[in-house]
């Protein structure tokens, strides 16, 4: 056995989720009840990750509709909500997606004297801000929209 294989063999023991952890899935910023996805989404193709010109929005095992912010943020462009056939997601419906983003300072360059502005630059609301040019912090401009997690370098960024 080679050293990567014994590394990747330990894995699943330190990912492996219990019954105390649950993993929130993040979905796009247009619908009213958390049910419609498990009513609606079940018969439809998918159709609202296809319109997403982020290409985030993918469609989960369980055939709704999820965010994966690794991929890229959202622009809250309503192309989802404008073509979803179901009328799960509707523009009506529009508000700020269901998660708080943080910084991990024990991770963050920035916090740790190195001089990194990685989550600001991609930030479209400048809700990230500095003090002076170390310590990032997420003031109440922040509309969640992920840009800053797939640019940390560090994956200080957290998704709560």
């Amino acid at each position: 056995m080679e050293r990567r294989d014994l590394f990747s063999s330990f894995k699943n023991v330190f990912t492996e989720t219990t019954s105390e952890t649950e993993v929130k899935v993040i979905r796009p910023p247009y619908f009213e009840q958390e049910g419609f996805f498990y009513k609606e989404c079940i018969e439809c193709d998918g159709v609202c990750g296809t319109f997403c010109e982020e290409n985030i929005i993918k469609i989960g095992d369980d055939r709704t509709p999820y965010i994966d912010f690794s991929l890229g943020g959202c622009t809250y462009c309503d192309e989802c909500a404008i073509n979803c056939p179901k009328d799960v997601l509707k523009v009506e419906y529009k508000a700020n997606i269901e998660v708080k983003i943080q910084i991990d300072m024990l991770k963050c360059l920035s916090w740790n004297g190195t001089m990194c502005f990685s989550c600001k630059d991609p930030c479209l609301d400048n809700a990230i801000e500095f003090l002076g040019l170390f310590k990032p912090s997420i003031n109440e401009r922040c509309t969640s929209c992920g840009f800053c997690v797939n640019y940390c370098p560090t994956n200080a960024i957290t998704i709560k």
